[in-house]
């Protein structure tokens, strides 16, 4: 899981695979036996030959990309640069400087990318000899849109429903502009601003709350991109007649929801990381030109699925840490919905009593000491 060498693993990725083992017969080890005894052992080894096999496990080096790997070094070596502070700012800038270069490459071949599409997706159907895989290619879309109604319909609102303790389905409602903005742009990056006024005015949902959690799930939370994701794949090994064991559909799963965390917020940024899934379990990349050519409608009901989750992880958020942010604002003696309330003050002096102060615009007056300073609300 953690590579001993970062570049090869960019090309390569170690397997293991059994080898036959021959074995010598005990035969040939006891010469000196009587014929009685070397029949007997003759017969007794050609039926145990019919019947077991010895392998041993050896590992070697295949081609393609250790995803695996390389994400849990990047992993690790992220969360040690983070606890490096000011010394790790260096690395933290560089990488920010790279990702930010490399989506602006990205951006520059989408708008190439309509005129690439149509010559592939033609080249494509020219080399089609069974006119079957658009049947397949519709149940192929038939199955992602049921899995994201499953999750968007069932998963989330119960999970919801389970940790708030209210009704999911309202909270949806209230969410409903954004949902539509998220259909319209197909960008949950772009929804952001439809996102923050729909889960702060419709819902109430706590501005604290929005301000931090929406902008990380816009760039993290791509649940409906990680579903797409490993159904494709799934969906490109059987076009190849190609049978997946437990462990590449583990492998599946398991990149397809670290992919989706990288993905950006963009429209169909869901494509580039479909070929590291691909690469992952040895599957063909080139084949992604098939799901291009419907990705354009599945992009933006998943991109609506990403903004739902993103909006439900506001609520439960906010459920969570209720009883911190109420402490938040005791700590910081501010009265949100009336900044001029009457408050008690405890003077800094040899007395033991306490005198009552009134709060007034931020100035703490009474007559007989002298002006203090208060935190209070914004005007």
């Amino acid at each position: 899981m953690f590579p001993e060498n970062l570049v090869q693993a960019c090309f390569q990725q170690y397997k293991t695979k059994r080898e036959k083992v021959d074995v010598t017969s005990d035969v040939e080890k006891n010469s000196s036996m009587s014929r009685e005894e070397l029949v007997v052992t003759v017969m007794m080894a050609e039926v145990s030959e019919n019947k077991t096999q010895e392998y041993k496990v050896v590992g070697v080096y295949s081609d393609g990309i250790n995803v695996l790997g390389l994400i849990i070094f990047c992993l690790v070596f992220g969360v040690v640069i983070g606890n490096m502070g000011e010394k790790g700012q260096v690395l933290v800038d560089f990488f920010n400087a790279l990702n930010e270069a490399t989506m602006r490459i990205v951006q520059i071949i989408m708008w190439y990318m309509p005129a690439g599409i149509l010559f592939l997706i033609a080249g494509k159907i020219i080399e089609v000899d069974d006119w079957e895989i658009f049947r397949k290619l519709g149940l192929y879309m038939a199955t992602v849109l049921s899995g994201l109604a499953i999750h968007s319909i069932v998963i989330l609102p119960l999970i919801y429903l389970i940790i708030v303790r209210k009704n999911p389905f309202r909270f949806a409602m209230g969410m409903a502009q954004a949902l539509l903005t998220a259909l319209m742009v197909s960008s949950s990056s772009a929804t952001l601003p439809v996102t923050f006024r729909c889960a702060e005015e419709k819902n109430g949902v706590d501005k604290r709350i929005t301000r931090f959690v929406l902008p990380v799930g816009a760039t993290i939370n791509m649940d409906g991109t990680a579903l797409y994701e490993a159904v494709a794949a799934i969906f490109i090994a059987q076009l190849n007649d190609l049978e997946l064991d437990i462990g590449q559909i583990i492998t599946i799963s398991v990149t397809a929801t670290a992919a989706s965390i990288g993905a950006a917020g963009v429209p169909q940024a869901g494509l580039v990381t479909m070929v590291i899934v691909l690469s992952a379990v040895g599957l063909p990349a080139e084949d992604v030109t098939l799901i291009i050519a419907v990705d354009w409608l599945l992009d933006r009901f998943r991109t609506m699925v990403n903004v739902l989750g993103d909006a439900f992880g506001t609520g439960v958020v906010e459920k969570l840490s209720k009883r911190e942010l109420e402490q938040m604002d005791v700590t910081s003696e501010v009265n949100i919905v009336n900044p001029f309330a009457l408050e008690t003050a405890t003077l800094d002096n040899d007395e033991t009593e306490t005198k009552k102060s009134y709060v007034n615009g931020g100035f703490s007056v009474d007559k007989s000491d002298t002006i203090s300073f208060t935190q209070t609300s914004q005007f």
